[in-house]
């Protein structure tokens, strides 16, 4: 209520330092209308919440009297007073005089009963008295803030903030606090449909958009029109340009508009709106003012048709735009007015090479469209001042063109309005031929002579003429800003500035290369540019950059800090083109790795960043992995773990995560003591990014025994239980995981449980992220195993959850879901009646023995080993085909499938005729061979299942058949 009073309802302008009043309109006493039926109708559909007694009274002076006041009322001095009372003994209703004091929805509704014909007078006064009603009933806490709706989630945040209050009467509040919400709601919305009936155009608001249309109105095809123009110059008295006649049907003026890029047409501006005029080609005679406007005309309404025309409109300029770019970026064709000198085109086989090669790594930037300026009317004064700088950029002159680039610079290019603005005047194409060095006025110089010269080799290092370099640094300084927006990312890229960065690398000056490697780390954040850099040699020169001065040189000199810089920004560069599969073995080619092995000691955090970042990066290749551990970079990363930056922390741990795949690598972990510093970053569950990394690197170090150990030592396991509630995905994948190795341990499933993590646990089993459901259901079988926590788990439902994840596409979730599911059944009080109220889930696991992946079947063969223990369970998979499909899976040669397979064929055979049937069906044959396998699990079960098996005379001749007694005899021999 307290929204729709402040923004939709009609107030009269307040006098003397009062409030104001409600005006007598239409809309406002449909808001009271409203209001009152809400009232009236909240006792008898919410009576409990009725009840409760506001946070302080509504308080207003009404006309009604003590008489008018009967039944739960009793007399006092001064008026009359309620019966009913809150806790603290105040009664709901006190009338001193004229003021009137209520403090309940129930005691509001009685009022206005009494109030019978003057109830909407009433209402009014409340209302007038009680501008926001919500702080009234619910606290100072839940006004109604201008811009700000007021939102469900605020409301219940602020009610489980209140203290004092007991758990029933926060449910109380809670629900009261929803309902007016959803009824201030649908009392807006009702509101503003009323408000949107009276909206009209004014005259003076008609005069002032035309006018400001004018101002942005020019040849310039920058502008937003070439003109808009009144078709008549005659303003009538009341501001209308329309004929006396045609004003009395609304209509206001006539507009003329001419845009860039179309025809031009005629628009009316009437009370109702704006409307385009379509005309009938019936004479080419000129007519003027409202002879163009007779009954000739056909209507449409602009906020449709004039819509549809502006978008398909936009869609051609931006179709022959596209046609434009690609033509010149295939012609390579960039000239500058200076002579800067043109771009060679790519030849055919470089072109297919472009489109032929791909990548395993996804797209980093999706393809967007170009969402250009809709209307300059928005632009501000920057945009326009830059545009005008890029033209002198344009001249020629050098020294112009120095002082345009530092002009530019004292905008702030951060600005999308200022980047798109060098865009859209041609500014790239400029700044990127500013970087060339070939034409006659940028002499190279061999470094060793000193002497002119043009016959220098590619790789060759060349001094460039001065007034060029600053030329190039002055470029590249703008280049660096501006392309954090992606839009100039892909233009930069399509204009060939990457290769000519590239080349910039190989310039002595080491300001030149800082800058060309953070634009070159800038611009390739998708995959084309990385592709490019690597293309053209980029890689193999950025590693090269990283090959500075020894880390303990003195910091003091100059030059040596310039050579930290450089290798910085090599870093820099690499972490960007590192996110491609064969930019990583580009940069192990060149020898990155001892350099990145030497700069990971450096005592400067902001080269550490991008070193780890390009080495967590690369971690994801097993070769790479290897290469950390073996060149000491693990004791790096655990020593960084220690760092105040949370950023380094972070790719630190990112890096741990995705190296801790090897037992060798978890072990080093863990000897350097990075097992605490990973827990402690735990405690920092506001970086969600860190969270993730650190809860990353934790699972996949407790996949060794020896880690988890330590982890239980340092609490780790209730920390990791705190974090299954209101966290991002990416985190409760990690965190489930690790808790799933953890519980390996016996004594970690007791503490799981004790930490209360048994319920979160289960009630992610009905999510959608397919790694979280596989480490989900991990974490739960491997709590199942102990009786106690299964007794929980049933409780929760959560084998019928397990259960419903066999029917998952993903074979990883439901092989995962199958192995939860045998501690389930090996545990529970009463399996088989458990797995019998499962409707059709006998049949559905019975059906993944048709699957193609190997750890479905062995996971569903283990079931069914667990599922055959029950008498009834056995007969019904028998009568859903169990054997034969047992008996068409004894060919396999994977050890652990056979395993489980023996283990199902020898529970199967407990009933009926099944023990004929798999001989029948040729399931003896092949199991003889299990004996063959050099693993003892195999064996056992293999053991067992022949037995049963011979208790059928046929499959006895089988197995002997098949030489079932040497094999046993050398076995046992």
């Amino acid at each position: 209520m307290g929204q729709t009073l402040a923004r939709a309802a009609q107030w009269t302008s307040a006098s003397d330092g009062g409030e104001g009043k409600l005006e007598f309109t239409p809309i406002n006493e449909s808001i009271l209308n409203s209001i009152i039926k809400f009232v009236e109708a909240f006792p008898g559909k919410h009576p409990q919440e009725a009840q409760m007694p506001f946070k302080k009274p509504l308080q207003w002076k009404t006309s009604l009297e003590a008489s008018s006041f009967s039944g739960g009322y009793e007399q006092t001095d001064d008026g009359i007073k309620s019966s009913t009372t809150d806790k603290e003994d105040n009664p709901l209703l006190v009338l001193e005089g004229e003021i009137l004091k209520v403090s309940s929805l129930d005691q509001v509704n009685a009022v206005l009963k009494i109030a019978a014909d003057k109830k909407m007078h009433e209402a009014r006064c409340v209302l007038e008295a009680n501008r926001d009603p919500l702080v009234n009933i619910l606290g100072d806490s839940f006004a109604s803030v201008e811009g700000e709706d007021s939102a469900t989630v605020r409301l219940l945040e602020q009610i489980q903030k209140e203290e004092g209050d007991a758990k029933e009467e926060k449910e109380v509040k809670l629900k009261v606090a929803l309902i007016v919400q959803q009824f201030d709601t649908q009392l807006m919305s009702q509101s503003i449909k009323e408000i949107a009936k009276e909206v009209r155009l004014r005259p003076e608001q008609v005069e002032r958009e035309v006018t400001l249309l004018k101002s942005f109105s020019g040849e310039d095809e920058n502008c937003v029109l070439e003109s808009i123009k009144y078709t008549s110059d005659y303003v009538f008295a009341n501001g209308c340009r329309a004929p006396p006649w045609r004003q009395v049907h609304g209509e206001i003026c006539y507009l003329r508009v001419q845009p860039h890029d179309g025809d031009s047409f005629y628009v009316t501006t009437a009370t109702a709106g704006a409307f385009i005029i379509k005309t009938t080609k019936k004479s080419k005679k000129k007519n003027t003012g409202q002879q163009k406007l007779e009954p000739s005309l056909k209507w449409k309404n602009l906020g449709m048709a004039n819509m549809e025309e502006e978008e398909k409109q936009q869609k051609e300029k931006k179709d022959k735009e596209k046609e434009k770019k690609k033509k010149v970026v295939k012609e390579k064709r960039y000239s500058r007015k200076s002579g800067h000198g043109d771009r060679k085109p790519k030849t055919p086989a470089q072109e297919e090479e472009d489109f032929s090669e791909s990548s395993s790594e996804s797209e980093e930037e999706e393809e967007t469209l170009d969402r250009r300026q809709e209307s300059n009317a928005d632009l501000p004064s920057e945009y326009w001042q830059i545009q005008k700088l890029v033209k002198y950029l344009k001249g020629g002159n050098q020294t112009a063109t120095i002082i345009a680039l530092c002009s530019m610079r004292d905008f702030n290019l951060t600005q999308e309005t200022c980047q798109l603005a060098i865009r859209d005047v041609g500014g790239l194409e400029v700044l990127i031929n500013l970087l060339e060095t070939e034409d006659i006025k940028c002499k190279k110089t061999r470094i060793s002579d000193k002497i002119p010269v043009t016959d220098l080799t590619p790789d060759e290092e060349y001094l460039v003429d001065p007034q060029t370099e600053r030329l190039q640094i002055g470029s590249l300084k703008i280049l660096r800003e501006i392309s954090q927006n992606f839009h100039i990312r892909r233009a930069i890229a399509d204009l060939g500035g990457l290769q000519t960065m590239v080349e910039i690398l190989k310039s002595p000056n080491k300001e030149l290369k800082c800058l060309a490697a953070e634009t070159i780390a800038n611009v390739a954040r998708f995959r084309r540019a990385r592709r490019t850099v690597r293309q053209h040699g980029g890689i193999k020169k950025l590693v090269g950059l990283l090959d500075c001065a020894p880390l303990d040189s003195d910091p003091v000199n100059p030059e040596v800090e310039k050579d930290i810089e450089v290798a910085r920004s090599g870093a820099l560069a690499l972490w960007s083109c590192s996110k491609m599969t064969k930019n990583k073995h580009a940069i192990r080619k060149a020898g990155g790795i001892p350099l990145l092995a030497q700069l990971l000691k450096s005592p400067h955090e902001n080269m550490l960043i991008p070193v780890v970042g390009t080495l967590q990066e690369c971690a994801s290749e097993q070769s790479y992995r290897l290469a950390i551990r073996t060149e000491g970079m693990i004791e790096d990363l655990v020593k960084n773990l220690n760092s105040d930056n949370e950023e380094l922390q972070m790719h630190c741990a990112s890096a741990i995560f995705k190296c801790a795949e090897e037992k060798e690598t978890r072990d080093l972990v863990r000897q350097y003591g990075g097992l605490d510093p990973l827990v402690g970053l735990l405690s920092k569950s506001e970086n969600k990014e860190l969270l993730a990394a650190a809860t990353g690197a934790i699972w996949k170090c407790a996949i060794s025994p020896e880690n988890v150990q330590r982890f239980q030592e340092l609490k780790a396991i209730e920390m990791l239980v705190g974090l299954l509630n209101d966290q991002p995905e990416e985190v409760l994948v990690n965190v489930v995981g690790a808790l799933g190795e953890c519980a390996q341990e016996p004594s970690n499933r007791l503490a799981i449980r004790k930490a209360g993590g048994i319920p979160p646990l289960v009630n992610l089993l009905t999510g959608t992220n397919q790694a979280l459901l596989v480490n989900v259901t991990k974490a739960v079988g491997a709590c199942a195993t102990e009786p106690d926590n299964m007794t929980v788990i049933d409780k929760l439902d959560g084998v019928r959850l397990l259960w419903s994840l066999l029917k998952n596409q993903n074979p990883e979730v439901q092989a995962s879901a199958a192995w939860a599911i045998c501690p389930c059944i090996e545990n529970a009080k009463d399996a088989g009646e458990m797995v019998r109220s499962f409707v059709g889930g006998l049949e559905l696991i019975v059906s993944l023995l048709k699957s193609e992946h190997m750890e479905v079947l062995s996971s569903v063969c283990a079931a069914i080993a667990n599922i055959a223990k029950d008498e009834e369970n056995l007969a019904v998979i028998t009568d859903h085909g169990v054997v034969p499909m047992l008996a068409k899976l004894t060919p396999m040669t994977d050890d652990k499938l056979r395993r489980h397979l023996a283990d199902a064929i020898a529970r199967c055979c407990m009933w009926g005729n099944n023990r004929v049937s798999f001989g029948q069906h040729g399931a003896v044959a092949p199991l003889v061979k299990y004996l063959k396998s050099p693993n003892k699990d195999v064996h056992r079960a293999t053991a067992e299942a022949l037995f049963q098996l011979s208790k059928d005379p046929e499959n006895c001749i089988t197995m002997h058949e098949n030489g079932v007694v040497k094999v046993s005899y050398d076995i046992y021999s």
